[in-house]
This record gives C-alpha cells, sequence and structure tokens, in this order.
C-alpha cells in the first residue's frame, strides 16, 4: 500500500502563492512512488496580490484556499481540517506564498511569524516522528519552528544561488543548520524527520530542478 502524503499548497502563482513547476513536480512524483495524496491549504486571505506580469502588487484581494483549487484541480480541503493520523508524511512546495502566507518570512525574515494553523500541523507532525518534506523557500518554516534542525536552501558564495547565502545565514541565526546542497540534490536530517531542497532557489533548467524536487521525495517515501 501506498504512502499516504498531504501537500500543503500556500496559493497559485510563484509571486504571491506556491510555486506552480514546483507544486507538480512534487506531485509527479508522488504519483511515481505511488503515494496517496490529498491537498491543503489555509483559509486565509494572500499577504497581498502580485501582477505576474507586471512583477508589482495590484489593489486586488485573494484568498489562498481558493487560488490553490485551481492547483489541485478543485480537490482540495481547508487545512484546519488535516489530521495527522491520516498521513504519513507532509510536504511543501516553495514559491513567494510559503514565505508571504504560511508566514511572515518575505516581510520579516528570521524574526517571522508561523501562521497558527501551520505551525500546528508541523508540530503535529513532528510530534508524531511523520516524515516533513520542504522545497524551495519553504525550508525556513521548519528552521522557524524546530530549532535546531537541519536544511538546505542551496549552495552559499555561488552566483548561480542568488538569495542562498543570506537566507541561509538567517536560518543559522535561528539556531538551525544550513547544509550546502546543489539544486539536484536533497538533504535529510534523520533525527527531525525533515527531508529539503532548494529548488528554485536555484537559476537551473527546469528538469534539473524537477530531478532535485524528486530526490526529496523519494526520500520523504523512504522514510515515511
Amino acid at each position: 500500500m501506498g504512502k499516504r502524503v498531504a501537500v500543503v499548497l500556500a496559493g497559485c502563482g510563484v509571486f504571491d502563492g506556491t510555486e506552480i513547476h514546483e507544486a507538480s513536480a512534487v506531485l509527479v512524483h508522488l504519483s511515481r512512488g505511488d503515494a496517496s495524496v490529498k491537498m491543503f491549504a489555509p483559509n486565509v486571505d494572500q499577504m497581498h496580490v502580485v501582477d505576474h506580469m507586471k512583477g508589482g502588487p495590484t489593489e486586488e484581494k485573494r484568498n489562498v484556499l481558493v487560488e490553490s483549487a485551481r492547483l489541485a484541480r478543485g480537490d482540495i480541503q481547508d487545512l484546519s481540517k488535516l489530521l495527522v493520523e491520516d498521513y504519513d508524511a507532509i510536504i511543501f512546495p516553495g514559491g513567494f506564498g510559503a514565505a508571504k502566507n504560511l508566514c511572515t518570512w518575505a516581510t520579516e525574515g528570521k524574526d517571522c511569524s508561523v501562521n497558527a494553523e501551520v505551525k500546528g500541523i508541523l508540530q503535529a507532525f513532528h510530534g508524531e516522528g511523520k516524515t516533513i518534506g520542504l522545497c524551495c523557500i519553504s525550508p525556513v518554516l521548519a528552521a522557524k519552528v524546530f530549532p535546531g534542525c537541519e536544511v538546505t536552501v542551496g549552495r552559499e558564495n555561488d552566483d548561480k544561488y542568488p538569495n542562498t547565502t543570506d537566507t541561509a545565514a538567517a536560518i543559522v541565526q535561528l539556531g538551525c543548520t544550513h547544509v550546502s546542497k546543489s539544486v539536484a540534490e536533497s538533504h535529510v536530517d534523520e533525527k527531525n524527520k525533515v527531508v529539503t531542497t532548494c529548488a528554485f532557489m536555484c537559476d537551473a533548467p527546469l528538469h534539473e530542478i524537477f530531478d532535485g524536487i524528486g530526490t526529496m521525495v523519494q526520500a520523504v517515501l523512504k522514510l515515511a
């Protein structure tokens, strides 16, 4: 029987929600791994809405759950309905929504707050010894909620990873360990059962990001 995996989305679109290619890669690799998947998102307003053509914010308001339903083809539930006992693992794709809608990292960095439901779910999975997978910027959620954990957001001091060095420094300031890994790799924190990969934190071809996410998903399923 396949592993049961919850996937938590944060909207739809890289600049104000879940990164679509990352979510798709997670779902494809879970499907290949014969996992049973259910998607969830918090029923809250987005921090803001970004015009993805112009790159700037608009006056529009959108709901994270409603927007995430686009990625889930309508088959999604409110995060408040997620029961840890029903799943073997949980995965958080990246995109700015993870840093804007699931927490306030985008505006407050290491001093951010994590959405109460998201924090509660992370703590519940961790408390039950269940595996947590995160990619791109979403590993900062683990760094904020689990002091002392190990994560990766890419390679430091490498031009192909333009935001990794500063993000890694903030992660270290939170008392966690940043492990430098390439886009093709993932890091497994065996103690905390947290698996991370950098995805679009690297300026890499899409297939390399897809394959790197695959290593994270495979490790999650193996640990689950």
